[in-house]
């Protein structure tokens, strides 16, 4: 059992689910310690029916805690995660800044548990939309070896953050009521709308969230030869991302193969029954802690292709849960 947890970015979107988890999973601490920005600090919550008084986040404010959850700003993670280390705590980070890292651990804990346990330092939970793509791709990896994946991501407001969802919400009353709007987090509206781009502009014309679904599948899938093209795209829809994905595998999988391994592999559901309407889609999805995966069936165009359908809650398995279920690994094997 961990003796002190401290959550840091306690009081925004996946801090509050955060908080929600560990509450409703009864997660074994002694002590809970949760930490936001300056502008957050003092203000008070309530967790297993005790209120709280959120600190402020200083490279001091980690002494004491075994255990550190954080949903920050890359930046802050950047800047503040170091001291966690140094004080002797395990950290859990679901910021970008440091999945990348040579020697930091980023993991999905039905993918590579091992790597959290073996983990010297910062612990990183990976970008939402890589999340739920590799959880798919897990199972059908170890059958057949991926060679090959083609994903196309359709992207719910809430993953640019709580603004990002007001902007949707606020863009589209304005466009109903023929009134105008400034959105602050998209370039475009976002209203009756989708944008293509995710992130800022890299090398060859793709953007850092593109790239991130390349780097990170082949981290977390321990092979380097898995080629990945994606293409990221924001859509009117408030939380639950989508990902249309094809594979490539080393020997032919049938849909109904497929069908076993996802339904066998924890943490996937598969609903697939095109005929009678039944397959993923984000209202449903909405507030789960599992990838939903649908539409299963032969790419016609490669005789080794498959493509299917997958959703997930973003603010979950996509972040918070995801986070939370490292800490529950480690703390069964303190």
């Amino acid at each position: 059992m961990f003796q002190n947890v401290a959550v840091i970015g306690a009081t925004g979107a996946v801090g509050r689910i955060m908080r929600q988890l560990l509450e409703e999973r009864n997660f074994p601490a002694k002590k809970f310690r949760f930490i936001a920005s300056p502008r957050s600090a003092g203000t008070k919550l309530t967790f297993k029916n005790q209120e709280y008084t959120v600190e402020a986040l200083t490279r001091e404010c980690f002494a004491g805690s075994d255990l550190v959850i954080a949903s920050t700003p890359d930046d802050v993670a950047a800047d503040y995660l170091p001291a966690a280390v140094e004080s002797g705590a395990k950290v859990i980070d679901e910021s970008g800044y440091w999945r990348m890292k040579e020697g930091v651990a980023l993991v999905i804990p039905e993918v590579n548990p091992q790597d959290a346990l073996n983990a010297k330092g910062i612990i990183a939970s990976p970008n939402c939309s890589t999340t739920q793509m590799v959880m798919a791709l897990k199972p059908l990896h170890d059958a057949a070896k991926v060679k090959r994946v083609i994903v196309s991501t359709y992207q719910a407001t809430s993953g640019a953050g709580v603004q990002g969802t007001a902007d949707l919400i606020d863009g589209t009353k304005a466009y109903l009521s023929g009134k105008d709007y400034k959105y602050t987090t998209f370039k475009h509206p976002i209203a009756f709308n989708c944008i293509p781009q995710i992130g800022s502009e890299k090398e060859d014309g793709y953007t850092s969230e593109e790239l991130k679904m390349v780097y990170e599948t082949r981290k977390m899938l321990g092979d380097e030869s898995i080629q990945v093209n994606a293409t990221c795209v924001r859509i009117p829809v408030a939380n639950c991302h989508s990902e249309t994905i094809t594979v490539e595998t080393e020997r032919p999988i049938s849909p109904s193969e497929a069908r076993e391994l996802f339904e066998s592999f924890p943490g996937l559901k598969v609903v697939d029954d095109l005929k009678n309407g039944k397959y993923p889609i984000p209202s449903e999805c909405d507030g789960s802690d599992l990838v939903f995966i649908g539409r299963i069936r032969k790419d016609i165009s490669h005789p080794n292709g498959l493509s299917f359908w997958c959703v997930s809650d973003n603010l979950r398995k996509g972040a918070a849960t995801n986070a939370v279920q490292i800490a529950e690994l480690l703390a069964k094997n303190l």
